[in-house]
């Protein structure tokens, strides 16, 4: 039923194991913050040590399954807040697991083309948000490919998603 749709999981058919899935509530639909849009914002959310561990948690749940673990591959959104919560997760897997192989995929999105802007507020709004994904994707960049083994841009747009 369309009408009961609300998230974009609905649609999913797979059912994934609950310690695969860390729900951020500030940052759901109805949160209190709004959206994560900006690198620090992401990069905070990790800093809190009841985070942290919960995370950790649900990582060594899966670690512990594996015979002989190999590495890591991370999907993480480049153009938003995603991108400081991602470089943070490679940090501490960087750390946690030294030897271990990290691939990283940063992920863009196509812009949609805007055409002719007529106030001078979208105009200012949409530089805002351009400005928000150049810094993002910059820092995201820099983060994931340092704590990486490999980091691997990944983009229908050949301009990473910035204007």
């Amino acid at each position: 039923d369309p009408r009961s749709v609300e998230l974009w999981s609905d649609y999913l058919s797979v059912r994934l194991h609950p310690k695969s899935i860390y729900v951020i509530h500030q940052y759901m639909h109805d949160g209190d913050c709004g959206c994560l849009e900006a690198f620090g914002q992401g990069e905070s959310l990790l800093q809190d040590p009841g985070c942290i561990e919960e995370l950790e948690d649900r990582l060594h749940f899966y670690v512990e399954e594996c015979d002989d673990l190999q590495g890591f591959q991370v999907l993480c959104d480049l153009h938003n807040g995603f991108s400081g919560v991602g470089a943070k997760v490679t940090e501490l897997l960087c750390d946690e697991y030294s030897g271990k192989g990290i691939l990283t995929w940063g992920l863009t999105p196509v812009m949609r083309d805007m055409g002719i802007l007529t106030t001078s507020f979208c105009f200012a709004q949409d530089y805002q948000k351009n400005i928000y994904r150049l810094l993002n994707t910059a820092l995201g960049i820099v983060h994931l490919s340092a704590h990486s083994s490999l980091f691997c841009p990944l983009s229908l747009s050949g301009s990473l998603g910035i204007r």
